[in-house]
């Protein structure tokens, strides 16, 4: 879900978002959001993040259709190397 809010110091691009794959037992395999800020980074500071598994790691947001592209690979290679495309 990508909602438009209004630009903030932690939402500088006046988008909120959540993109996540789950797998069939619920466990979030890829995400990429902005609901929280990463550790070690400054409060307040853009939220922009991606999450693997349980690592999380600040994501470098350019653009609305940078962010889906970027999405789109990472479910692209969870798929794959799950199996499930080739």
């Amino acid at each position: 879900m990508i909602t438009r809010v209004p630009i903030s110091p932690g939402k500088p691009h006046g988008l909120d978002y959540s993109l996540t794959l789950h797998g069939p037992d619920g466990e979030r395999l890829i995400g990429f959001d902005n609901a929280h800020p990463v550790a070690r980074q400054k409060r307040g500071g853009p939220q922009d993040h991606r999450h693997r598994l349980r690592t999380i790691k600040a994501y470098d947001y350019r653009d609305a259709a940078t962010l889906l592209g970027d999405f789109g690979a990472a479910v692209d290679a969870v798929l794959r190397e799950r199996g499930v495309i080739p």
